[in-house]
């Protein structure tokens, strides 16, 4: 077994694969507590990331406040990607202002990245002016996704006004 600490990458311990068939089986039930617990407890990022996918599966709003924490407070940039990402395709409007700050304060580009990416997918026009600032990110992926994501709002606008005028 490969040796590992907290939050490496390459983090994966003997019991990983029963604890994601214990996922599945609260999936089931619904049991959000099974997952938050895990999320705060768990060293296994692979776990962890599972849970955030699972919580996605779930899919109803009761989920933002779960995965808005761990997008904010995770130590694994891998971690709160995958929270930023799982977010954008929820697509409730209450996930915008977690979003606008992770994109706009992350220490990690790609956890930045993937926030731009999902306020694109979103689609509200609240989240402009931080994409606008986001073009600006010292990071050129991060740049390019907040252009893309402004692009997303633009066109939006146009079928929404098209829509409108019909």
């Amino acid at each position: 077994m490969i040796l590992q600490k907290k939050n490496q990458l390459v983090t994966r311990k003997d019991g990983d694969l029963a604890k994601l068939i214990e996922c599945d089986k609260a999936f089931e039930k619904i049991n959000l507590n099974f997952f938050i617990d895990l999320l705060q407890q768990d060293e296994s990022i692979s776990v962890r990331t599972r849970c955030v996918c699972i919580l996605a599966d779930i899919g109803d709003n009761s989920v933002v406040p779960i995965l808005s924490e761990i997008l904010k407070n995770d130590e694994t940039p891998l971690v709160r990607h995958e929270a930023a990402f799982t977010l954008g395709q929820l697509g409730f409007p209450q996930c915008v202002t977690h979003l606008i700050e992770a994109m706009l304060t992350d220490i990690d580009h790609v956890v930045r990245h993937e926030s731009a990416v999902a306020l694109g997918s979103i689609g509200d026009e609240v989240a402009r002016d931080a994409l606008i600032r986001a073009t600006s990110d010292e990071d050129q992926l991060v740049s390019h996704s907040a252009h893309s994501s402004l692009l997303n709002l633009d066109l939006l606008k146009i079928n929404l006004n098209k829509n409108f005028s019909k």
